[in-house]
C-alpha cells in the first residue's frame, strides 16, 4: 500500500473554460471513502494514542526506506493508514515529503483516497473534463496486484486525493482466505469502532471545494453548520460515506487549524456499536469526562485528539439507512 503514498500527493489540474462547459464527470453510485493517511510523531506514538487512548486494533505494515507504515481496519472495508519515520534521514516518496513539509514534521492528515469499483468509468469521465489524471498504478508486486488507483497532477480539493480500487481475492494483513474467522477478528476493536462515516476537510473556502466535488460528479451538497469546531460548509454524500467540506465560521479549532497549518484534514468520524463504551475507553485515555452531543450522524461524542494525531476524532451511535448528510447542526 506504499504506493499510495507515492502518488497521493499527486494533484488535479484546474479546469479550463472548455471544460467548465462540460458535464460533471458521473460519479459511480458505487463510489464511497475508503481510508485516510495518518502521520504521527513517530510509528509507536500514533500506534499508542491510537491503541491506548482510543481503543482501535492497530495492524503491522511495513517499514523499508525508514517510514513505517500501519493499519486500522474496519468491517465495512474501510481503513485507516498510520505513518511514522523510524530512523534519521529517511527516503521519501514526492507524497511523503509534501506531506512532511506541509504538516511541518508533526502530526496529522491531508490526503484521503476515494473507492470505487468504476475505476475507468470515471478515469474517462474527468479526462473528458481535461483533468490531468495519472496512469494508472498497482500494487502490492507485478505478479499479483491486489489494487489499482490513480491520482492528480494538481489538487482538485484543499487536500490531496486519489480513487482506488481493490481485487476481489486481494487478501491484506497476510489474511488466509481459509480462515474467515481470522479476517472477522481482525476488524473488530474493543472501542466498538465498525465504520468509516466521514472525513472533514477545512480550507479557508469551502464552497471551492464544493464546486469542485460537484463536477467530479459528487453533488447534492447540504449546508452545515459545525459549533462545536467553529466551522460551517458543505455535506456532501459519497455512497454510503460523507465528505465535509468546511471552513472556519469564529473562533474555534478549525480556526486554530487553519492558523497553525492551512488546509487538511481537520477530523475524521466512525460509526461505533457501543458508543457509551467508545465514550468511556476515550475518557479513560484522556483522563477527561466529555460530553455528548447531536452530531450529522445523530448522538456523538469528540474525542480530544488534536493535540496527538493533529485531527480530531469523533463516535457516533449506529444508523440504519438514510441520507448520510441529514441537514443537522452541531
Amino acid at each position: 500500500m506504499r504506493v499510495i503514498s507515492l502518488v497521493s500527493a499527486c494533484l488535479l489540474s484546474l479546469a479550463t473554460a472548455q471544460a467548465a462547459a462540460a458535464a460533471p464527470a458521473p460519479a459511480a453510485p458505487t463510489t464511497r471513502l475508503d481510508h485516510i493517511l495518518l502521520w504521527g510523531r513517530g510509528i509507536d506514538q500514533v500506534t499508542s494514542v491510537m491503541a491506548v487512548k482510543l481503543g482501535f486494533q492497530v495492524r503491522p505494515g511495513r517499514d523499508p526506506d525508514g517510514v513505517a507504515n500501519r493499519y486500522i481496519r474496519f468491517s465495512d472495508t474501510s481503513f485507516i493508514e498510520l505513518l511514522g519515520i523510524t530512523r534519521p534521514n529517511p527516503t521519501f516518496d514526492p507524497g511523503m515529503k509534501e506531506d512532511q513539509q506541509a504538516l511541518k514534521g508533526g502530526p496529522g492528515s491531508r490526503t484521503f483516497g476515494f473507492r470505487s469499483s468504476s475505476l475507468d468509468a470515471i478515469h474517462q469521465s474527468l479526462q473528458a473534463l481535461h483533468y490531468a489524471v495519472t496512469p494508472f498504478f498497482s500494487g502490492p508486486d507485478s505478479a499479483k496486484p491486489g489494487w489499482r488507483l490513480f491520482a492528480f497532477d494538481r489538487a482538485p480539493l484543499s487536500s490531496n486525493t486519489f480513487f482506488i480500487d481493490y481485487a476481489a481475492d486481494y487478501a491484506p494483513d497476510q489474511f488466509d482466505p481459509g480462515n474467515a474467522e481470522d479476517y472477522r477478528v481482525t476488524r473488530e476493536h474493543p472501542n466498538g469502532a465498525r465504520e468509516l462515516s466521514s472525513i472533514w476537510l477545512v480550507s479557508g473556502d469551502a464552497e471551492a471545494d464544493r464546486k469542485q466535488l460537484e463536477k467530479m460528479g459528487f453533488g447534492h451538497a447540504v449546508p452545515v453548520k459545525l459549533a462545536a469546531l467553529g466551522a460551517k460548509g458543505f455535506c456532501v454524500p459519497v455512497g454510503p460515506t460523507a465528505l465535509l467540506a468546511l471552513q472556519p465560521d469564529g473562533t474555534g479549532l478549525a480556526e486554530q487549524t487553519m492558523a497553525s497549518g492551512g488546509p487538511r484534514i481537520l477530523g475524521v468520524s466512525f460509526a461505533v456499536s457501543d458508543l457509551a463504551r467508545a465514550q468511556r475507553w476515550a475518557e479513560r485515555g484522556y483522563e477527561r469526562k466529555l460530553a455528548t452531543y447531536r452530531g450529522l450522524s445523530g448522538e456523538s461524542v469528540l474525542a480530544p485528539t488534536q493535540d496527538d494525531l493533529g485531527l480530531s476524532i469523533e463516535f457516533h451511535a449506529m444508523q440504519q439507512g438514510g441520507s448520510p448528510c441529514a441537514a443537522v447542526n452541531l
